[in-house]
């Protein structure tokens, strides 16, 4: 189901940036192709071919606010400019973007690929005399299919972060699944499945104490109490194999298995290691620092999820009756 949920909020997103991106072509948002007037001053001229020119252009606020139907400038636009005649004759324009830029302008650098600089080509220049100031009129470099774009390089950029992500996590996932490993071996797991009966005797009463559905549930519990979700999955299914083996009515919950499933959705935490293991990859100055909260939250959702759960099954509406079947044994033989 949550795939789907996924799959669904992916579809919207796309929709959404493709009607937006439909939006802006049609209403030219961003001015493509219309060319925009500016006062040009002519500071240095960097060669002797007088190639390029570097200086400054002006538009008023009006005339920039009018241009693109928004109120984005307060005062006057002034910015540095670079004019450079290109070898096919025509000459192209390099505007710096700073602080003073107007936030259109900034948008507009930032979708083009070029947080800095806008830039585009000169439509007509007229110098004065004295070659010290000018008009000038510029095309800027088309903007287009910006939402869709954004979507494409997020995606790109999230699958190098989680990528970054594991790689830093298998020194501690691998460290933790070989202690856990060596304590299965050393027969650990049969000591704490005797120590912790009488609780699952309490918490999952139509399970054998000595049934192995016990050591997985209670594996799965130790790796979550860990904060090893990875390493906690293949035994939570194997403790759900191995409760569906007693299980009367195949295709129904038991108790047992809502009850299991409750202490493993609500997580009860002791030590959080894949949380303080990415935080420590993100540079957290103190990855441990969410410790006492894990535990007191996920101690919270424990308690809760159990006195709700042990409520419920004892409810006749919330029971579904037993059907007869063949014994178990018939059942798996044939």
């Amino acid at each position: 189901m949550l795939n789907y949920v996924w799959v669904s909020l992916i579809i919207v997103g796309l929709l959404v940036a493709v009607g937006t991106d439909i939006h802006d072509l049609s209403s030219n948002t961003y001015r493509n192709e219309v060319p925009i007037e500016a006062s040009l001053r002519v500071d240095r001229i960097p060669t002797a071919l007088r190639s390029a020119w570097e200086g400054g252009i002006e538009i008023t606020a009006d005339d920039f606010n009018n241009f693109y139907g928004i109120q984005s400038a307060k005062s006057p636009v002034r910015q540095q400019v670079l004019l450079t005649t290109l070898s096919n004759g025509r000459t192209s324009v390099a505007i710096t973007v700073n602080d003073s830029t107007p936030d259109f302008w900034k948008k507009r650098a930032e979708n083009a690929g070029e947080k800095g600089t806008l830039r585009g080509t000169v439509t007509a220049i007229r110098f004065s005399d004295d070659k010290k100031t000018a008009r000038v009129s510029f095309v800027l470099d088309k903007v287009e299919f910006v939402k869709l774009r954004a979507i494409t390089s997020a995606a790109i950029d999230y699958a190098g972060t989680a990528v970054t992500i594991s790689l830093g996590l298998i020194g501690v996932m691998a460290l933790w699944l070989g202690v856990m490993k060596v304590a299965e071996e050393a027969g650990l797991l049969r000591v704490l499945t005797k120590l912790l009966t009488p609780l699952t005797s309490r918490l999952f009463p139509d399970v054998p104490p000595d049934h192995p559905a016990i050591g997985a549930m209670i594996m799965n519990i130790a790796a979550n109490m860990l904060g090893l979700n990875n390493a906690a999955t293949p035994l939570g299914l194997k403790a759900m194999e191995e409760l569906n083996k007693i299980n009367p009515r195949l295709g129904t919950a038991t108790n047992a298995m809502c009850t299991f499933l409750v202490i493993n959705t609500a997580g009860l935490t002791l030590i959080p290691a894949t949380a303080i293991a990415i935080r420590a990859a993100e540079g957290s100055a103190n990855p441990g620092i969410i410790i006492g909260t894990s535990i007191f939250g996920a101690g919270c959702a424990t308690v809760a999820g159990l006195v709700t759960v042990k409520i419920l099954e004892r409810l006749p509406w919330y029971r579904k009756e037993l059907e007869s079947e063949p014994e178990i044994g018939e059942r798996q033989n044939g």
